[in-house]
């Protein structure tokens, strides 16, 4: 990989960690049902799609069997994890609710491992626990063990296990599946997903004001189709651990716009968190890019397993 398209790689994953920071400010603006929030969130951005599934009916052919099955367990794992964590919202903070994604990168990295048998550098490791120091410092003062806030940590993490399961399905499909295909079939089976729990919940899918509707439409726009979906892209051309460290600049950006948007406070313990977090997201990102110029071609060949040593 040359330097400037590495260069490229790791711009475009900074747009995603703004972009998906937006997520928890929206949720919290609207009223609707959290799994109806999610639902449409998604099957808007099929619709946003939907005018290239024809260019790409070639490569929907070709999709295999086994890979169908990977694509939908993608989908519900993806629409299990926006129902938990957007649910999570409703009884906790946005810092505390985003500083347990602090999860998904050590998660991710444990199944990385365990599947794939990729390895990560020392000093990536370095970046990961000076970025969890950073996470636990910004929901130090809001982390509740009690009551609504425990309730809420807890849909929070298992909505970043749910979300870890996705990445790496995503990581092994991405290396045969287009990011179209790949892209459209997972958020349109983790909209319906969403939509079938909506009817048994008995929720409303109409009736909502014109407020809801923009804030549905912005949540496809900002968050997925610029956050998740630029994430989904890139799992082709990098490992699902080095998505999941730049997700960890989710609560970074959440946490300052829901002080400047909601009102939440944003203490100086957790300003400096702040800048711990994305100082070990920068150590882990500049590790893993030199790891990756050190690296043999044939073993950053796309369509091949990449270890890193």
């Amino acid at each position: 990989m040359s330097s400037r398209k590495s260069s490229h790689l790791y711009a475009l994953l900074i747009v995603g960690m703004i972009a998906i920071s937006f997520s928890a400010i929206f949720v919290k603006w609207s009223t609707a049902p959290a799994a109806v929030i999610g639902m449409y969130r998604l099957l808007i951005t099929n619709i946003v799609l939907l005018p290239w599934a024809w260019t790409y009916r070639s490569e929907w052919s070709s999709v295999q069997r086994n890979d169908w099955l990977r694509l939908f367990l993608s989908g519900f794992f993806l629409g299990l994890h926006f129902l938990l964590w957007m649910e999570s919202l409703r009884y906790t903070t946005v810092a505390s609710s985003t500083v347990l994604l602090a999860l998904e990168p050590i998660l991710v990295m444990a199944g990385s491992f365990w599947i794939f048998n990729q390895r990560t550098t020392r000093n990536s490791l370095i970046g990961v626990g000076i970025a969890l120091c950073g996470m636990l410092l910004i929901g130090w003062g809001d982390m509740a063990i009690s009551g609504r806030a425990l309730y809420g940590d807890i849909l929070s993490i298992l909505g970043t296990i749910s979300v870890v399961i996705h990445m790496l399905l995503g990581q092994d499909l991405r290396q045969r599946v287009s990011s179209y295909v790949y892209n459209f079939t997972v958020f349109l089976v983790a909209g319906l997903a969403l939509a079938v729990y909506n009817l048994s919940a008995g929720y409303s899918f109409i009736g909502y004001e014109a407020r809801e509707w923009l804030l549905f439409a912005l949540m496809a726009v900002i968050p997925t189709v610029l956050g998740h979906m630029l994430f989904n892209w890139l799992l082709k051309y990098t490992s699902a651990t080095s998505i999941s460290m730049s997700v960890l600049g989710e609560p970074v950006g959440a946490t300052v716009l829901a002080w400047l948007l909601l009102g939440e406070s944003l203490t100086t313990t957790q300003f400096i968190a702040c800048v711990l977090l994305i100082a070990g997201v920068w150590i882990f990102l500049m590790s893993e890019r030199r790891a990756n110029h050190s690296t043999p071609a044939a073993a950053m060949d796309p369509n091949t397993t990449r270890s890193v040593s």
